[in-house]
């Protein structure tokens, strides 16, 4: 039996049925979209089943990025939690078949109050798609199961479709990082976007070394300060820096007389530096660029600290 086969017929199905998607996109997918741009209540998300389990994730994912939304279970729905939708919500309903019973049901208990219902499903002309204010077709040829009945291929859809809903809403709305980080507080998402240069550097016991220093000793403080360089400094003022790499390059270059060497003969000059405020996300991408292990962090050109890579990427 050959596995592998058999999954990378899934995945190509899947892949396929993603494709798919892309003519399915028309006038309602916008509809919806300016719709739910302009809700000022929440989007309500509901299906059942395995359509249930999208639908969650739907909604966080609506949350998480700038569109109010909250998961209700539908068998509770019918069972007195419809009263959690307000007159300003919008209901968001996800059924393949477009014709699961629970999800009818819902909708004949909210004709009277009016509220948009927006319902995604494979099927055009179903009973959802036709009682809805709003239709988003999400079809697929057939199930990437080798029996074409368990939800496979059409939940991958489903719920491609609902990051595609999220992805545009985010750009109508011009939802930055700046806002993500604000609904991620927590995690490496959290890190990445809240944390700043003055959370991370080190701020006492510089390698401090002056530019007369000879190479030799030069080598002793570096070591000292496990940062692998030292920061030469006349007095307050930063003048360069002194890395492993620099004096590995000066032992190249003099060879027996490197010992002898002044710091200021083998230092880079004008050194990298940022500011304390800056945010992790932009110092990561500096270290990549200029391949680079430490930053020099300072306030009006004074040394207030020393970023590390290695600290930073842990």
């Amino acid at each position: 039996m050959n596995s592998k086969i058999y999954a990378e017929r899934c995945l190509r199905d899947e892949a396929q049925s993603l494709l798919d998607l892309i003519p399915q996109l028309d006038k309602n997918f916008e509809q919806v979209v300016d719709l739910i741009h302009h809700c000022t209540g929440h989007v309500v998300v509901t299906g059942v089943g395995k359509s249930g389990h999208v639908g969650a994730k739907i909604a966080a994912t609506l949350a998480s990025t700038g569109t109010p939304a909250i998961y209700l279970n539908a068998l509770d729905a019918l069972h007195g939690d419809l009263g959690m939708i307000m007159n300003n919500d919008i209901l968001f309903m996800i059924s393949n078949s477009g014709n699961t019973d629970e999800l009818l049901r819902i909708i004949a208990s909210l004709e009277d109050r009016h509220i948009p219902i927006v319902s995604m499903t494979g099927e055009s002309d179903s009973l959802l798609a036709q009682h809805s204010t709003y239709h988003i077709l999400c079809s697929v040829e057939r199930e990437a199961c080798p029996l074409n009945l368990a939800p496979t291929s059409s939940t991958t859809a489903a719920m491609a479709m609902g990051d595609a809903l999220a992805c545009a809403l985010m750009e109508v709305r011009k939802f930055r990082a700046k806002d993500f980080a604000q609904f991620h507080p927590g995690g490496s998402l959290g890190r990445k976007l809240l944390v700043r240069v003055k959370d991370v550097m080190y701020t006492d016991n510089f390698p401090i070394v002056p530019p007369a220093m000879r190479l030799s000793d030069a080598l002793i403080i570096i070591s000292s300060g496990k940062l692998g360089l030292g920061v030469v400094m006349e007095g307050d003022e930063i003048l360069g820096i002194i890395t492993d790499g620099d004096i590995r390059r000066a032992v190249e270059g003099a060879r027996e007389n490197f010992i002898n060497l002044p710091v200021s003969e083998a230092m880079t000059r004008t050194p990298k530096t940022i500011s304390p405020e800056t945010k992790l996300t932009t110092i990561q991408q500096m270290f990549r660029n200029h391949k680079i292990h430490a930053l020099l962090v300072t306030d009006h050109g004074k040394l207030v600290g020393i970023v590390d890579y290695f600290a930073i990427m842990n």
